[in-house]
């Protein structure tokens, strides 16, 4: 059977019909919505060692382990690896040889009426599985939001992307980027959200899940995707949950002087916000994909040499595919309700004020500005230096349209915009364009220009083409 353009009841059947397939399905929230399918198309006797749904928390934890939440990476996680192991107690030695073992597991939070601003449903999946009999197995990892509005229908979509995932695993291991296109077959991203993807083992050697974060923005199955400094793929959640945020958003192709330096004045002022009340704010840095395009294309080797320099200075890294800092803010807003801060250039704050940028909103600039800053989010503007006149640009000299002077004015009389104080003036005197010259001709004057610890990854693992002019001209 061809694998292309299955429907879900064929990719299960086509499963079934494998003969080395068999495994496990042990499911939690939201029924056995993935092995019902496999009964459904028949002859699931091939493929089904044992279906389980532990919804007792009890139960659950006798057999998982105790949990403080049972919809969770760590639960999930727990579930694959007792499934697995147990399935090779009970079956290695009367069929190992002929088999390739899996176990497959979702825990699954359903929500009736889960409408826009409601809290909404959402899930772990994942799959341990072998590519070769007795061979060491491998995971695939996946976060779901569930956008329907009602329960069946969410249901309906765990059981369909459940079937995408196990058909990935076993026959698109070798290609993970058709496996992440494929798990939206048979639904649209008005129903479901894959917003977090993890691949580890041996069937995965050489893979970058920092790539396959990118490659879930790219492909549409989420807006937004997360990794830490280390390159772990996580959900928003678990790092910005009811946590002040700090977000600098940029191409970093790398991160210049005067760009920490706008991170660093930036975290200053905004711990001693009262609202903060203490807390140390999570301070990230955030890429759209317009900002990853070199030409007409995203270069993948650049993107991994930008987020290698970011991570250099231990701060997660968010890629997006939110043009305009209103839809940020909305997107940040539904992980906390704490403070979010955004320091911006003086040019990126011109841009936030142009109404050309949203002529495509009912309300237009105004539309935008009130989503901006209705859960308090505030701007912190490093200031520009004119480099033919020497004039320093702020907040409170910004030439602004005479028709927007008073609603500006509002803006900052209130606080929303404010002026980083604290800059470092040398730091202004720094333009990207020699930058990038100086990373070409392998320029150690390059170390004045960026931070240290950047500087030195680049030069130590050659990133962005350093050397390559100087090089050439040998």
């Amino acid at each position: 059977m061809s694998t292309e353009k299955l429907n879900t009841g064929q990719k299960a059947l086509q499963i079934n019909l494998d003969a080395k397939r068999y495994g496990t399905f042990a499911e939690i929230g939201a029924g056995q919505e993935v092995a019902r399918w496999f009964f459904h198309v028949g002859k699931a006797s091939g493929t089904v060692a044992k279906t389980i749904s532990a919804y007792d928390m009890a139960i659950s934890d006798a057999i998982y382990g105790a949990a403080e939440r049972y919809v969770s990476r760590k639960r999930l996680q727990a579930m694959l690896d007792h499934e697995f192991e147990l399935l090779l107690k009970r079956l290695d030695k009367t069929r190992g040889d002929k088999s390739t073992f899996f176990a497959f597991a979702n825990t699954v939070a359903t929500k009736q009426g889960a409408k826009p601003g409601m809290e909404e449903g959402q899930g772990w999946l994942g799959i341990k599985f072998q590519v070769h009999p007795h061979g060491d197995p491998s995971t695939i990892i996946i976060h779901v939001r569930l956008l329907d509005w009602e329960t069946p229908r969410q249901q309906e979509t765990v059981g369909i992307i459940g079937v995408n995932l196990i058909h990935g695993a076993f026959y698109q291991s070798t290609e993970p980027t058709k496996l992440i296109g494929s798990l939206l077959d048979g639904l649209t991203s008005q129903r479901v959200e894959v917003d977090m993807i993890k691949f580890s083992g041996p069937a995965f050697t050489g893979v970058d899940n920092r790539l396959m974060a990118l490659q879930l923005v790219e492909q549409w199955l989420t807006e937004a995707a997360m990794f830490t400094a280390n390159g772990e793929t996580v959900i928003p959640g678990e790092l910005l949950y009811k946590k002040p945020v700090l977000l600098e958003r940029g191409s970093f192709r790398p991160i210049t002087n005067p760009m920490f330096d706008m991170m660093e004045r930036a975290q200053e002022q905004f711990i001693q916000e009262p609202a903060l009340a203490g807390e140390t704010p999570v301070a990230m840095f955030e890429m759209t994909l317009r900002q990853l395009q070199v030409g007409d294309a995203i270069d993948h080797r650049d993107f991994l040499d930008r987020v290698d320099t970011l991570g250099a200075l231990g701060k997660p890294v968010m890629i997006s595919n939110f043009l305009r800092y209103h839809r940020l803010i909305s997107y940040l807003s539904r992980q906390t309700q704490k403070p979010i801060g955004l320091p911006i250039g003086l040019v990126r704050l011109r841009d936030v004020l142009d109404e050309k940028f949203y002529t495509d909103l009912p309300g237009g600039l105004m539309e935008s500005l009130g989503q901006l800053f209705k859960n308090g989010a505030k701007l912190y503007v490093y200031p520009s230096l004119d480099k033919k006149t020497g004039k320093l640009f702020t907040v409170e000299n910004l030439d602004v349209a005479p028709h927007l002077r008073h609603l500006y004015q509002h803006l900052v009389d209130n606080k929303f915009i404010v002026d980083i104080t604290n800059y470092n003036a040398d730091a202004l005197k720094i333009y990207s364009g020699e930058v990038l010259a100086k990373i070409h001709s392998g320029d150690e004057a390059l170390s004045k220009l960026i931070p240290p610890q950047i500087f030195e990854v680049i030069k130590a693992k050659q990133l962005f083409g350093w050397g390559q002019k100087a090089a050439a001209t040998v």
